[in-house]
Order: C-alpha cells, then structure tokens, then sequence
C-alpha cells in the first residue's frame, strides 16, 4: 500500500517562525531551560547514551556464550556484566524512556497546555537523573557489582565484595527523579486541561502516562525503603536480611517485588499509550472500544501491586499464598488481553498504511503476544516451577520489556519525529529497520524459550555443549538486533540536516499535537485550543490528510 504522504516544502516560501528550538540559542539556555520539549530533548540525548552503555554489557554477555566455555570472561566478571546490563538498562533506560521523552514532550502538546505544571522541577529530575546516571556507569565501571540487578539478600548484604552501597545509592537517587516527574504528570493532566477536553475526551497516550505516574508515585518510595534497609545492614551492620544474625531474606523479597512488578508496568504502560495512538492513525478508524481500553489501563495499574508473589513460588510461601498470586496473576492478563483485541479490532476494516511507525506498532503486538502468552505459565504454579531461574524467564522479560517496550519507543520517535525536529526522514530506510527490528528480536530471544524449557539455567557463562547452537543462534540474531537498533539514528540524524520539511500534521493525525506547527512554538499554541469532540475523530474514506500535493517521503535532499 502506499504510505501516508507529506505536502512538499513550497521553494521560495517565507522562512517559518521562530519554534522551541530557534527561539533561544546557546548551551546555558538549554541547561538552564524550563521548556517542556527542550527537557524531552535532554532526557533523550541521555537515555540513548545509558541505553548504548548498557548495551555494551549485553555484547560482553553474548559474546562469552557464543562457546560453552569461559572464552572471554571469568565467573566473577560475567557476574558484574550482566549486572552492570541489567541496573544500567532497567533504572536508567527502559523505566525513564518513554515517558521522560514522549512523555515530557507530548503531554502538554496533548492536553493544550504551554508546558508542564512545575516547570523547574522538570529540569530538576533531569539534573537528579543525570547524578544518579553517572554515579552507576562510575560505581560499574570502577568495581562493578556481582549480585544481578535485583540485589538479593543476603549477597548483597554479607557476602558481595562488589560496591553494592554506591549502585544502591545510584537507584536510589534516580527515584527522585522517577517521583518528580510523575508529580508534574499527574498535576498537569489534572490542572491545565484545554477547555472542554474532559477524561473520556484524553487521547489513550494520556491516560498511559497518567496511569504510569500514579504507580511511579505508589511504587517508587518501597524501592527506596528496601535500598536503604539495604544500607542499614550492610553499612551499619543492622540485623535485617542475615538469616544468621536473626534477619530474613524472603522479607526482602517481598519489597523488592512489590516495587518491581509494577516497575513492569511502569515500563510497558507507556508503550501501549504509544500503540493505541499509532494503531488508530494508521489504521484511519476510531479506537475500537476507547472505554474499555481506558478502564483496562487503570485496571492494570491497580492490579499490578498485588501480584509480586508470582516471582517467589520457590522461596517457600505457602502453596495457599502461591494459588492466589497465581491467580491474581490471570487476573491482571486480562486487561492486556483487551487492549490486544481492541487494536486487532480497530485494524479491521481499516484502510491500513503500512509506514514505519506502523511496522513498528504491528511488531510490538506480536511480540507482546508472546510474552503475555509466556507470562501465563510463568503465573502457573507447576510450570513456573520447572522454568524458574532458567533462560525461559530471560525471554519472557526481553520479550515484554525490550521487544514491546524498544519497539514502541522507536515507532513513537518515527510518528512524532516531524513534529519534535520539523523534518521528515526517508521512510524506506525506516520501514527496513522496523521489519529488522521484530525478526532481530525472534532471532534472539525465541531460541531461549527452548533452552530455558530444557532445562539451561541463566546467570551461567559456562554451560553444556548441548546448548550451544541456541547459544549460537541468539548471538547471532544480536547483531541483527543491534544493527536495527542502531540504523535509525542514522537516519534520524540524517533527518536533520537533508529531511524535507514537515507540515504541521503530515500524517493525518487527529489530537491537539498536530494542531501546532512543526515543530511547535515556545509556548506551543499561538491561540489556547478549545476541544469540542472526541478523541480519534478519524473517517475511514479520507485515506491520508488533505495536502496540495501527496508525495512519498523519501530522501531529497533539504528543501528550503
């Protein structure tokens, strides 16, 4: 089909207005700047710098098990790296990205606000997730820690010779900033809502970050309890988690999976925000069912908090305790479940264009499928059993976490790209990537369903031979992965200085987004919008937006 089109740059047209990103000029008005958009940028330019640093702890990880044996590194070292990937990667890039650059971006743009209710704390929680960001690539750098991510006890506490206290501290600062800014989201959302844009009137991208800040501020402050009992004992030498000095591990076990299950949905909530508005753009119908998906987003976020007990089947609680995590378990899959056939539902029939934020929004289904599908025997007792500590358990978290969180955050970054930068990038190059993406991914994490089922422990870099060519294929789907991770910031960056000029709605989109310039002014609306109906007011006989002229947009060099 052909995609969606873009009005051509008129030649001799007066030069635009000045936009966030000409209005004010030198370095100290980007550090010291309060704008909404020009935060998003810096929170960007970050989160893709920790996202490439913790990358390279996953190369280290696939590298040494491309052989049975301990080839490249020791037990020890394998130990730090796949802790240094999994802290750099979870507190640092998948629970910050969307909604801290679409997020900081969009929302005010989506609510027809000038910018977030506390602007100065905007800025702040960038600072403090810019502190915490290098206190953990300095404390994994000069040392490292060998006790995961998840900080266990009582390794953490008795046994790690690793600087537990300096990566503790890291995440725990960055809950700050985590904190802030889902204050600022819930005030402004609340506050600063353009007139006549009432709840059920949100775009569903609205309601994610909404959802998502309400459990950031629920969530996060356990995290910091746990990492400061945490210190206690290990600094002060406070019996809390040493079974041999009276304390208990499984009580931490408790808090840290409270937080972090819903930190699960803090990283995927988002991304369904991000696929509702691409899926209805592309597919030029109305959400299918917009109630539903809004309650099952709430759903998600309130059910989240009472299912941690499914990561401790095998810690000892009780069979009862067991049954009824797993069954709250099945519970909290039906919301997702509902969001998957509402967007099958809204594809159907629909005059769908097959862009590349499109082929991005169509991989992050199918490989949020899988995961939920493997989710659910991880929530049966017997079967989580079986699998648990086993490569079946690192596929199931890639395939939610990475494969749908990666894939939205790089298809809302190709739909919003011409509104962010104000310029259109070549659209064959980004199809490629979205189709590389997906199939890089199954290359890659699919072989460790098999192994985990048979039985290959994770967290082991020396492993039998058996295994090895599971071990060979996902290596070599890495490289595959990575190359798709890596091709559009060629092409976005290429975007900026040859892309052709973006109009203010090049896609067609409905929401108050595209009612501004591209890319938006300062204070992002010249006159304050008034909403009269609802969200996605698509008609399906209007294949693409009215335009003088309908052009692919394909690389042609910068026009005026």
């Amino acid at each position: 089909m052909s995609g969606i089109t873009a009005e051509r740059a008129i030649p001799g047209a007066p030069p635009r207005e000045p936009s966030y990103l000409t209005a004010k000029t030198g370095l100290a008005s980007w550090l010291l700047t309060t704008d909404h958009k020009r935060i998003a940028l810096l929170y960007m330019a970050a989160i893709t710098v920790f996202f490439f640093v913790g990358g390279a702890g996953a190369v280290a990880i696939r590298i040494e098990l491309f052989t049975p044996q301990a080839d490249l590194l020791s037990a020890d070292a394998y130990n730090r790296a796949f802790t240094f990937h999994g802290v750099i990667m979870v507190w640092f890039f998948l629970i910050p990205s969307i909604p801290n650059i679409l997020g900081n971006f969009l929302l005010p743009l989506m609510i027809g606000a000038k910018d977030l209710a506390f602007p100065r704390l905007n800025l702040a929680s960038w600072y403090i997730f810019m502190a915490a960001g290098g206190l953990a690539v300095y404390t994994l750098l000069s040392g490292g820690v060998d006790t995961g991510w998840t900080f266990y006890t009582p390794l953490t506490t008795a046994f790690s010779n690793g600087n537990v206290l300096a990566a503790a501290a890291a995440v725990f600062v960055s809950g700050f900033s985590t904190i802030a800014t889902a204050v600022n989201f819930i005030a402004t959302v609340h506050l600063q809502r353009a007139p006549g844009l009432t709840w059920f009137r949100l775009p569903l991208f609205v309601w994610a970050i909404y959802a998502t800040s309400i459990v950031m501020v629920l969530a996060t402050p356990v995290l910091a309890m746990v990492l400061a009992l945490i210190f206690a004992e290990r600094a002060f030498g406070i019996p809390i988690f040493d079974p041999l000095r009276g304390g208990d591990p499984i009580l931490f076990q408790h808090l840290f999976w409270f937080y972090s299950h819903p930190a699960v949905y803090i990283m995927v909530l988002p991304s369904f925000g991000v696929i509702s508005e691409l899926v209805t753009c592309y597919a030029r119908r109305r959400v299918f069912g917009y109630n539903f998906m809004v309650y099952a987003i709430l759903w998600i976020s309130l059910v989240g908090f009472l299912v941690w007990g499914h990561h401790m089947f095998v810690s000892g609680q009780s069979l009862f305790a067991s049954l009824a995590f797993s069954l709250l378990s099945f519970i909290v899959a039906v919301p997702s479940a509902i969001k998957v056939f509402n967007w099958t539902a809204t594809l159907y029939r629909g005059q769908i264009v097959f862009d590349a934020p499109m082929i991005y929004a169509l991989g992050f289904i199918g490989l949020f499928t899988i995961g939920g599908l493997t989710g659910l025997f991880l929530a049966s007792v017997p079967v989580d059993i079986h699998v648990t500590d086993t490569y079946f358990v690192v596929a199931h978290f890639h395939y939610i976490m990475v494969g749908g969180a990666v894939s939205a955050l790089y298809g809302g970054l190709a739909f919003w790209w011409p509104k962010i930068t104000g310029r259109l990038y070549p659209e064959g190059w980004a199809r490629f990537a979205a189709i590389m993406m997906f199939f890089g991914f199954g290359f890659t994490f699919f072989p460790m369903f098999i192994m985990g089922y048979l039985g290959m422990p994770r967290r082991y870099h020396v492993y039998p031979e058996e295994f090895q060519v599971w071990h060979v294929l996902a290596s070599a789907g890495a490289v595959i992965l990575a190359f798709a991770y890596l091709l559009p910031m060629g092409f976005f960056a290429w975007s900026l200085i040859w892309g052709r000029r973006a109009p203010a709605n090049p896609w067609g989109a409905t929401g108050l987004e595209w009612q501004t310039s591209s890319p938006p002014p300062e204070e992002n609306f010249h006159t304050p919008p008034v909403v009269e109906q609802g969200p996605y007011n698509y008609h399906p006989e209007h294949a693409g937006p009215p335009a003088l002229e309908r052009e692919q947009h394909q690389p042609q060099g910068r026009q005026p």
